[in-house]
């Protein structure tokens, strides 16, 4: 055990990641408008360098000052987001309506919920400071459960921030008291969190966590069309599966939390508020609102979930009223071999006729990818940003237009529950009535 650790190669990646808001120069001859952040920082990382068993020439901490304009900075950016330990955001009112410290923030929180899913990694590793005062009650939604902790015994920090204190010079004791204590939460969330590096996150097509000022709340409806382990067929492996449709993990060789939850945690990340329900749960006759008739939605349903006539009829209405913001993500893990045996396939094609439209509308915007069958966890991670955007637009241009009400289709009564595992089965199910 002992020769085991003593070959073990040593951790020599940042402790720390400092974000925060550059603040524009003034007027030509009035200096450095983020010398005092650079002051700070050089704090920081001599603290942790006495607190930590670094070795001389590794670097402490990062921050983007002497690359911000240089060749490579985006892939600088992304290689320390990636492999720092903890995040650090300088939290001041310019730093939310900043768009690099969005796609900062959400980069990095990305990384610790894949660590948080897959079980690598389950403490917070974000560690937030004040630079100057801001009003908690105004933080964006996505960050509004991070706790800023009061790291000095003099009262001011949280009155006045960092800035405050480092800049009277009557307070240079609490400024030091309050910067060695953020030094040593930066080292202790290290530990806990033990985040593994992750890969570099490209940064032009990074989201903000952060939405554009004057925007008001926005609100995502995600509805989770899956069956449950009681009510998948015979035929099915019963593993992804639990009590309630909720429960859906089609990706369990990469995750040991439901996709419903890592869904959820992702988009409240993109700062929006989310109401997750079972597409079961809907009353009937209530699929125009689950349609889209209030707020923009986004379906997550699992092929398997069509194999149940009730359902498939339910699922042909909800996507004949659905609205032009209502989008569907369509998981169909590569891991999972009957996704892609004779029964998966009929499936797939059935999901085809009974949601034309909302498969249709995907396709021809900016969402194809997420009906075409996403393979794993990684590649649904990095796609639902991009149809929670496409659907937000899609309700910002049609929402103000008055639109008639969707067909009056009646809900078809088949003779024969669907099975897909006869190969001379009838008429095809799902068509139109």
């Amino acid at each position: 055990m002992g020769e085991r650790v003593q070959n073990r190669a040593p951790d020599n990646r940042p402790y720390f990641f400092l974000s925060y808001a550059h603040t524009p120069q003034w007027s030509p001859d009035s200096g450095d408008p983020d010398h005092w952040v650079r002051v700070l920082f050089n704090d920081l990382c001599s603290h942790i360098m006495a607190l930590t068993d670094l070795p001389a020439g590794s670097q402490a901490g990062f921050m983007d000052r002497d690359m911000r304009s240089g060749e490579g900075w985006p892939e600088k950016l992304s290689e320390n987001l990636a492999t720092c330990r903890v995040f650090v955001p300088l939290f001041s009112p310019r730093y939310f309506s900043s768009e690099m410290c969005g796609r900062e923030w959400y980069a990095f929180h990305e990384r610790m919920l894949n660590a948080r899913t897959n079980g690598t990694a389950t403490a917070s590793a974000i560690v937030p400071a004040l630079w100057t005062r801001v009003d908690m009650g105004e933080l964006p939604d996505s960050v509004r459960r991070i706790h800023v902790e009061d790291t000095s015994s003099g009262g001011r920090y949280l009155s006045s921030g960092i800035y405050g204190l480092i800049k009277l010079s009557r307070l240079r004791d609490e400024y030091d008291e309050t910067v060695y204590g953020l030094a040593e939460r930066i080292v202790q969330a290290a530990r806990e969190s033990r985040l593994p590096p992750g890969p570099p996150r490209d940064y032009e097509s990074t989201p903000s966590a952060f939405k554009p000022p004057g925007t008001g709340p926005r609100h995502i409806r995600l509805t989770v069309a899956a069956p449950t382990e009681d009510s998948v067929p015979h035929t099915r492996d019963p593993g992804p599966y639990g009590d309630d449709a909720l429960d859906w993990n089609p990706y369990q060789t990469e995750s040991t939390r439901s996709l419903s939850t890592h869904a959820e945690e992702l988009i409240r990340s993109l700062d929006y508020r989310v109401s997750v329900v079972a597409f079961d749960d809907e009353s009937p006759g209530e699929e125009t609102q689950a349609a889209g008739d209030r707020q923009p939605g986004i379906l997550l349903v699992d092929q398997w979930a069509l194999t149940d006539e009730e359902r498939r009829s339910r699922l042909k209405t909800f996507d004949a009223y659905a609205r032009p913001w209502v989008s569907a993500i369509v998981p169909r893990c590569r891991a999972d071999l009957q996704n892609h045996g004779e029964q998966g396939r009929r499936l797939a094609e059935e999901l085809e006729r009974v949601m034309p439209t909302i498969l249709e509308r995907a396709r021809r915007g900016d969402a194809r990818l997420a009906v075409n069958g996403v393979p794993t966890l990684k590649a649904f991670t990095r796609v639902l940003p991009e149809v929670v955007a496409y659907t937000t637009r899609q309700y910002l241009k049609n929402a103000e237009v008055r639109l008639p009400p969707g067909p009056d289709i009646p809900r078809p009564r088949l003779a024969d529950p669907y099975q897909p595992s006869d190969p001379d089965a009838g008429d095809e199910p799902g068509g139109d009535a």
